[in-house]
């Protein structure tokens, strides 16, 4: 980490392992001052080698958590909310504790993908009405919503695969919903020398036809959108939640680069809201 000088400004980046590390490396290229939060250790390498102004790494303990870091750095030029598309917990705690403080937020949401057709799912309990008997269904959804995923398609009539991300709480919920050992992968997306080979391998190995997944965009959903195109699977993505009401939102990275570019700066006296500055 490194310091400074006064008139540069300074940002604040929740973000995660997506778009994070290129959008805070181009940030500090342009001269701002980066601060980042991470929630995880193994996010945290992604930012290494860059000058940043502070890594923070860890849950922030909600708004008054949030609002702990705002006090503690007095404020920021912007706050920018880069977290997973369905990370709405974080996002709502941002709203409420960047208004409290009258702090400025901006949202980066993510393009939605198109391309070949797909089938989108209001939430994982309509799975559950698909005629999907005899398929074989492997589940890309995350170790939380797991269980919910696995009883639904299985009422549906499918036999059930998953991946899993490699951490206790993974394989955790992976041995609740009482997978056999076969039939489950405990990887990191994108893992290995070519990104994408291991979950094409999965896919033809276990013969899987259809595919279950988030509608988060980014690299993960476009992985998933070409192995089904490729493989000729379904794909199945449980729709993508609405952003906090009342925050503003830029889609893209380059329109929020534009869009603090053009912003410089709205930040005033932070110390009259937060105490002291």
């Amino acid at each position: 980490m490194h310091g400074s000088s006064d008139d540069q400004q300074r940002i604040w980046l929740l973000a995660g392992t997506g778009e994070g590390p290129k959008l805070a490396k181009t940030l500090v290229e342009q001269g701002w001052r980066v601060s980042v939060s991470v929630v995880t250790a193994s996010a945290s390498h992604a930012y290494s080698g860059l000058s940043l102004e502070d890594l923070m790494v860890g849950p922030l303990a909600g708004a008054a958590g949030i609002k702990a870091v705002l006090r503690r750095h007095r404020g920021f030029d912007w706050v920018v909310d880069v977290t997973h598309p369905f990370a709405t917990r974080i996002s709502d705690q941002l709203r409420q504790a960047c208004a409290d403080c009258d702090q400025p937020l901006l949202r980066l949401a993510r393009p939605n993908e198109s391309g070949q057709p797909v089938h989108v799912l209001t939430d994982l309990v309509e799975l559950q009405r698909q005629s999907l008997q005899g398929n074989r269904v492997l589940l890309a959804i995350g170790a939380r919503h797991l269980a919910l995923a696995a009883s639904a398609a299985r009422a549906a009539g499918a036999e059930i695969f998953a991946r899993v991300l490699p951490s206790s709480e993974g394989l955790r919920c992976a041995l609740a919903v009482g997978l056999p050992t076969d039939q489950l992968a405990v990887l990191r997306p994108l893992q290995g020398d070519r990104p994408g080979y291991i979950e094409r391998a999965l896919c033809r190995r276990w013969q899987i036809t259809d595919v279950v997944c988030r509608q988060s965009g980014g690299v993960i959903e476009r992985l998933w959108r070409t192995i089904a195109r490729e493989q000729g699977l379904c794909l199945w993505l449980v729709r993508r939640p609405d952003g906090p009401d009342g925050v503003e939102t830029v889609v893209g990275v380059q329109a929020l680069l534009q869009r603090l570019d053009h912003g410089r700066s709205p930040f005033h006296d932070f110390g009259s809201h937060v105490g002291g500055r």
